[in-house]
């Protein structure tokens, strides 16, 4: 089957196979999920007949798959007791990921929580290259995603990123995943189609688009260097639909998993309708 790589983040409540039901019921063909509960530190152990399950759907159906780290996570912090107990984490999600057969796990940089930049990148590069060394014989690669810079919020700036990427120096390790919202909230207009291109050329320049492993498809609540991550249905915001679909139609993005993290509803329409919307846009 083959597969336009627009899908969405769907729950994995109930088996992590359930999460491809969920996302085929609404018309996806790509998928993020996360490998454990998203509020708690620790999870039971990986059921290996769940797994199996999960990676032979994901073989049937030949659709994108990552993953996205909890959002306890917090890489970036330079207290000893948060940082070894995120790394830890970081760590038990990787390989969880390599059970599942994600290629990928979306890491958002993380939050200095006062300690400034310079200490908490230094901090993020050291806690990620810790779970790296201790999952080398791994295939699944940490994709650093930009975010809104909400409070103390590093990733907000491309240069960010980049100086993580740096320090943590495993290049086949380290990716980016770049997600529209937090892009416009955080300064970058991508709203315009100028805007847009200088973005990426930026991207291209600091990160390289080579190392692109995902996008994030999520319009925008609140206004262009609002530093708020508030995310809104395709269309429907601040952001509008030029972006998504210059993105669509560029064929260096052809493959690149596209992935949904807009408001949801009981019913799934939602998810169904930013789908069609985006489809909509990709024209021929």
């Amino acid at each position: 089957m083959s597969s336009d790589g627009i899908g969405a983040h769907m729950s994995m409540a109930g088996g992590y196979v359930k999460a491809w039901e969920r996302a085929t019921a609404v018309g996806c063909q790509a998928l993020q999920i996360f490998t454990k509960n998203n509020m708690r530190w620790k999870a039971p152990p990986l059921s290996a007949e769940g797994a199996r399950a999960f990676r032979r759907r994901t073989a049937e159906l030949k659709h994108p798959v990552c993953g996205h780290a909890c959002s306890l996570i917090n890489v970036a912090a330079v207290k000893p007791s948060i940082a070894q107990l995120s790394r830890a984490t970081l760590l038990d999600e990787m390989r969880r990921a390599e059970a599942l057969g994600l290629p990928f796990l979306v890491l958002h940089p993380g939050n200095h929580m006062g300690a400034g930049e310079d200490a908490g990148l230094a901090a993020a590069a050291a806690n990620i290259r810790w779970a790296l060394d201790r999952s080398r014989s791994s295939c699944v690669k940490i994709a650093l995603e930009n975010t809104a810079g909400q409070g103390t919020g590093l990733g907000f700036r491309f240069e960010h990123l980049a100086a993580i990427a740096e320090k943590v120096a495993l290049s086949s390790r380290v990716g980016f995943c770049f997600d529209t919202c937090h892009a416009y909230a955080a300064g970058y207009d991508i709203s315009r189609p100028r805007g847009l291109a200088a973005t990426l050329k930026e991207f291209d320049r600091l990160l390289g688009l080579d190392n692109l492993l995902g996008f994030h498809f999520n319009d925008s609540k609140c206004g262009l260097g609002s530093r708020v991550d508030r995310h809104e249905h395709i269309g429907k915001g601040h952001i509008g639909l030029d972006p998504f679909r210059e993105i669509l139609r560029t064929r260096a993005f052809h493959s690149t998993p596209k992935i949904l993290e807009t408001p949801k509803d009981a019913s799934g329409r939602a998810d169904t309708n930013n789908l069609k919307a985006l489809r909509s846009l990709r024209g021929s």
